[in-house]
């Protein structure tokens, strides 16, 4: 599919073709069978947009809200990863968004991936944060690797046909990500992995997993990165961890014993590792960043039906003010947040001087503000917002973790603070 030749019409047939529906309790089944009733207001997400990445977001926003909204419940209750669902996307070009045309991908710029990610997000959080790392994950291999690593690895990622994973934190290595214990031996024309890596997102149920090891000294510049697949000899996989939300995505610890690769999986060169991850995790700041807009622009969504048709004193909700003015509030920090996350990306195309700082500030700003949007609208609910039947608590159980991942939030605010007092 390329996507700059004005091909959407194709698209719209197969968003056509995939609508389904599931019974749920009467206000949800309204949010998943209609079309956001955002357009032209405020907070309308298109605000800005050129022709191409309303495009985008349409077929973006179609897909989400007819092959991931009706499910986003079950998959989070059965904890599935809905590995065809993720096919399906792909096939619209969402395996590999910024990823480079001649191996299959998209060849898109970071605000596009923004705007995309954003409306997958209003479907199911959760699925699109794991199309966000696997996007990150194919990046990487395209960015860095040699032709030949692109050639073999790419296709299949960008199709989906191979789910990627990324491996940097480990038990005792979260934000100290630099002092990572994991060692990769050189043993002649072979590497020998040994360490173990947690909070892996898709592992166990992915195809290659992208592993920084110690190659060297102390500190960053030791770490090389190496890329293993699903299968290796001494690649294994703790149990499934039980999560708050993203449920429909597999967590687990991944553990080298042993696990000889050869040198044409090095990534990069010996030492580059560090680099290759922090690099991976600007874009993925942003991306997850924007999974949080999807999140809130959702529950802003779902808390305005709500309060449009539940009555209290003989009056619907949505008539009293200070109802209204939480209403506002919201819809205000949802466009900060946007316009800060577009922003950044922006800067990152563009490998601003400031990009990095711009992108942790983006995903400090929104991934916070936008959390508590979407605790403000289950609270808008009242004891319905508590019940699963209701998709506001996902949307904020779900977005909970954003503020932790790809760097926290504490470190966001190091990153910042550290530009602006050296």
């Amino acid at each position: 599919i390329n996507w700059r030749q004005g091909t959407m019409a194709v698209w719209r047939g197969v968003s056509r073709s995939c609508g389904l529906v599931r019974a749920m309790p009467a206000i949800c089944r309204q949010y998943f069978s209609r079309n956001l009733s955002t357009a032209g207001s405020c907070i309308d997400p298109s605000a800005g947009l050129n022709t191409d990445q309303r495009q985008f977001q349409e077929v973006a926003l179609k897909f989400a809200q007819e092959e991931m909204a009706p499910f986003m419940r079950q998959w989070d209750l059965e904890e599935v990863l809905p590995v065809e669902v993720l096919r399906k996307a792909a096939e619209l070009g969402f395996g590999g968004i910024y990823v480079r045309e001649d191996v299959g991908g998209s060849g898109l710029a970071r605000l596009d991936t923004s705007v995309i990610f954003e409306a997958l997000a209003t479907g199911c959080v959760s699925t699109t944060a794991y199309l966000s790392i696997h996007n990150m994950c194919a990046w990487m291999v395209d960015e860095f690797g040699s032709q030949e690593q692109r050639k073999t690895l790419l296709p299949s990622l960008c199709s989906m046909q191979h789910l990627a994973s990324y491996c940097l934190t480990e038990p005792g290595a979260g934000s100290d990500a630099a002092n990572l214990q994991a060692t990769a031996t050189r043993d002649g024309t072979s590497y020998i992995l040994n360490g173990s890596k947690a909070f892996i997102s898709g592992a166990g149920d992915a195809d290659l997993y992208l592993i920084m090891a110690r190659t060297g000294g102390p500190g960053a510049k030791g770490i090389s990165c190496f890329l293993v697949e699903n299968g290796t000899p001494g690649l294994s996989f703790g149990a499934k961890e039980k999560k708050v939300g993203w449920n429909s995505q597999p967590t687990r610890m991944v553990v080298l014993e042993e696990c000889r690769v050869t040198s044409e999986r090095l990534l990069g060169v010996e030492g580059q590792g560090f680099q290759i991850a922090m690099k991976g995790l600007n874009g993925g700041r942003i991306n997850i960043a924007s999974c949080s807009l999807g999140a809130a622009w959702g529950s802003i969504e779902q808390a305005t039906a709500y309060l449009k048709q539940r009555e209290a004193f003989g009056r619907l909700l949505a008539e009293f003010q200070y109802l209204q003015f939480q209403l506002a509030e919201m819809a205000t920090d949802l466009v900060a947040s946007r316009l800060m996350v577009r922003e950044a990306a922006r800067a990152l195309q563009e490998d601003g001087a400031s990009a990095v700082e711009m992108c942790a500030m983006a995903k400090l700003f929104a991934t916070d503000t936008c959390f508590s949007i979407c605790n403000r609208a289950l609270q808008l609910h009242g004891g319905y917002g508590y019940l699963k039947d209701y998709p506001v608590q996902q949307y904020m159980r779900d977005s909970r973790v954003h503020q932790i991942l790809e760097g926290t939030n504490e470190i966001m605010r190091w990153i910042v603070a550290r530009n602006i007092v050296n």
